[in-house]
């Protein structure tokens, strides 16, 4: 592995909550009594040998929808859609392409169908589909410049805001691309109607969100060496732009915005730190920093060894925010195990964390099964406010805390 967790594994497919799905072994080094316990767990793949989910999303109608691809990168995978209910039975699951360099990335309800986007081929991609049986409605690919790809959509004023990155040096890589960052307005049939150029401000778009008519778009400067932030108006006027982020590498892959216009960031850091920790922070809407937290290696092992790789953020209502990471260590000269268990550091597990307004930690928790590899890819709150994760099992894994 290099840049993400990538699983070989048998899954077992949970039809409900067992004690050994958030089992921690003897080796803690934090106190997880307060944690969320777990509500419930699945897991559906597609037709490849693993498949790999990006993005989850809580829907209108009380349930999931989660986005990635089945196969094998680079040119045997296919973009692969599962469409849960609020329990976690399967609603329905589509393949969206042939095999060959495509995966999805993200998706974005409207009220009349899902808009799914991605890569297909090496060009953006863009499909929308029926919300009841994902049979589609229309499909379209991009030749935006080189290899290039959709991350992330917004609809305001009824047009499409598309960002994500063109001309990438590195298009087998779809967490950072090497790339230039583009940002495109659709109309609603999926046809560019303008571009915005906001390569000087990120060399990498990766996610937009928008409130109070201000759009907010965050990713990863040149190297992927620090967070950038962008604040503009629905014309598409830089309001501000801004880079946080210490003196090594910083690589921003969550956000999130409350109806106060506070920005979330999130992702993993090797500033100040003995290997990769999570490292989120609050932005006020003028972006400044009120506060940042680096913390990880939750299970107590070595710290220069393991990895804690965050991947989603939400805010909550208290005006604070959970982040979803992976945490384990990647490498062959380093495995160590839990005093009086069979948990090893190299078994990858979910790592979450909330914070408050003020950037103290409420709780932690790690979510795993014994002998299997989890990751947190992402996290979305139900329409109850209960934290939804999409995991990396080798399969597409929804796990629902209470």
């Amino acid at each position: 592995m290099t840049f993400k967790l990538k699983l070989s594994l048998i899954l077992i497919i949970l039809m409900s909550c067992s004690n050994d799905v958030d089992s921690i072994s003897s080796c803690e080094s934090i106190n997880y009594e307060n944690k969320p316990s777990v509500d419930w767990f699945q897991s559906y793949g597609g037709s490849g040998e693993e498949s790999h989910g990006h993005y989850i999303l809580s829907t209108s109608d009380g349930g999931f929808i989660q986005i990635g691809e089945t196969g094998s990168l680079p040119n045997n995978a296919k973009m692969l859609v599962v469409k849960v209910d609020r329990n976690g039975q399967l609603i329905w699951k589509k393949e969206y392409t042939d095999e060959g360099h495509n995966f999805g990335n993200s998706i974005l309800e409207i009220e009349d169908g899902y808009l799914l986007c991605g890569v297909k081929n090496d060009d953006s991609f863009l499909v929308k589909v029926k919300k009841e049986n994902g049979d589609i409605l229309f499909s379209k690919t991009f030749e935006n410049g080189g290899s290039d790809a959709f991350e992330h959509l917004l609809l305001v004023n009824n047009q499409i805001f598309a960002v994500g990155y063109t001309n990438s040096e590195d298009k087998y890589n779809n967490f950072y691309s090497e790339g230039e960052s583009s940002l495109h307005i659709l109309d609603l049939d999926g046809t560019i109607i303008k571009n915005i150029d906001i390569k000087s401000y990120m060399s990498h778009a990766y996610r937009i969100k928008s409130i109070n008519n201000d759009i907010y778009i965050s990713g990863l400067t040149n190297g992927a060496e620090d967070y950038a932030l962008i604040k503009m108006n629905p014309s598409g006027e830089v309001i501000w732009s801004n880079v946080y982020g210490g003196s090594d590498s910083d690589h921003c892959f969550a956000m999130d915005v409350n109806d106060k216009n506070e920005v979330f960031l999130s992702g993993h850091t090797t500033s100040q730190t003995a290997n990769w920790d999570t490292y989120t922070m609050k932005i006020d809407n003028n972006g400044n920093k009120l506060w940042e937290v680096k913390k990880g290696n939750p299970r107590g092992f070595d710290e220069n060894f393991i990895h804690d790789e965050v991947w989603g953020v939400a805010h909550t209502d208290d005006g604070g925010c959970i982040i979803t990471a992976g945490t384990g260590d990647e490498y062959d000269e380093y495995s160590a195990s839990c005093d009086n268990s069979s948990e090893f550091s190299n078994q990858w597990k979910v790592y979450s964390i909330k914070f408050s307004s003020d950037g103290s930690i409420e709780w932690e928790g790690v979510y795993g099964l014994d002998n299997e590899d989890w990751a947190g890819e992402d996290i979305d709150l139900s329409l109850g406010g209960k934290p939804i994760i999409a995991v990396d099992n080798g399969e597409f894994g929804f796990l629902k805390l209470k």
